[in-house]
């Protein structure tokens, strides 16, 4: 089954007529992903790759059922409108995959999740993926093989790095999912790993962070400090970073000795969780810890 996401997922694709969307919602729908209606304002009543569009998610909803799922290719500009709209219809899992939203909205519309019951995956994210089952984002699918290995990364290319490293050893991924490269993402570290414990297709997990925010040193208390737990390995991007520098990802700056390689790293080690140097050793921690 995985998490969040499964074969049973009903999704509707916001802004399904633009380049990304139409692109990618012809990609998730050759995964077996079940798309069910898109959303385009003034698009109504035409169809994409098969998929009926609809002006609203409102409209979408009253011809063809509830939806479980909403991901989002709406331009940053409308974005929170769109995140606002699917709420609103009872969506309760929300892809956001738009970039360049800004921070205060996303923050306002995070919080409106929570206080609803709404899982927002994002914003600026790759996506989730249940291998084998249901695709909603803009990962490269032929690179995850079925297995259960959990993967949660803050890093979109990292991800595609270390699902390829996974297979040459002979390890598949049960999900995975993309926190997104802002700074205030939906999910966190926390979030997810809590989800894969319960999870029984997931037997270990695979952590991808990054150099920035407090986000991997707050998972490593957390682990540290609860008794029922699954294996973790992790990888920590940026090492090679200057102190101060703003890393590609808005998430990725380094301020008053947190947010470092080797403060993220001390955090994960004396938490117990074994630190990769390269994504090729990710494989071989998993050895020790599984077999």
């Amino acid at each position: 089954m995985g998490i969040l996401v499964n074969s049973n997922t009903k999704v509707i694709v916001q802004g399904i007529t633009g380049r990304e969307g139409s692109f990618h919602a012809k990609l998730m729908l050759d995964y077996g992903t079940k798309v069910i209606a898109g959303t385009s304002p003034g698009k109504g009543g035409s169809y994409v790759h098969g998929v009926p569009v609809y002006n609203t998610i409102r409209e979408a909803i009253e011809e063809q059922g509830q939806a479980d799922a909403s991901i989002v290719f709406v331009p940053a500009k409308f974005a929170p409108d769109a995140v606002y709209e699917a709420i609103d219809g009872n969506i309760k899992l929300l892809v956001v995959i738009t970039e360049g939203i800004p921070l205060h909205e996303e923050v306002k519309f995070v919080n409106y999740a929570r206080k609803h019951g709404v899982v927002i995956i994002g914003p600026n994210t790759p996506g989730i993926m249940t291998v084998g089952e249901c695709k909603l984002g803009i990962m490269p699918a032929h690179v995850f093989k079925k297995g259960n290995v959990g993967i949660v990364s803050r890093s979109g290319t990292l991800t595609y790095e270390v699902a390829r490293e996974l297979s040459k050893k002979g390890y598949g991924v049960s999900t995975v999912i993309g926190l997104g490269g802002d700074p205030v993402t939906g999910l966190d570290f926390i979030d997810v790993a809590e989800l894969f414990f319960k999870d029984k297709e997931t037997s270990a997990i695979v952590l991808i962070g990054e150099i920035g925010g407090d986000a991997e040193e707050r998972f490593a208390k957390y682990y540290y400090e609860i008794s029922s737990k699954k294996p973790v390995v992790a990888y920590v991007a940026g090492r090679t970073a200057p102190p101060g520098k703003r890393m590609g990802h808005a998430g990725a700056i380094i301020s008053m000795g947190v947010g470092d390689y080797d403060s993220k790293r001390k955090s994960l080690v004396d938490a117990g969780i074994p630190v990769a140097e390269t994504p090729s050793q990710i494989p071989k921690l998993l050895d020790s810890l599984l077999r």
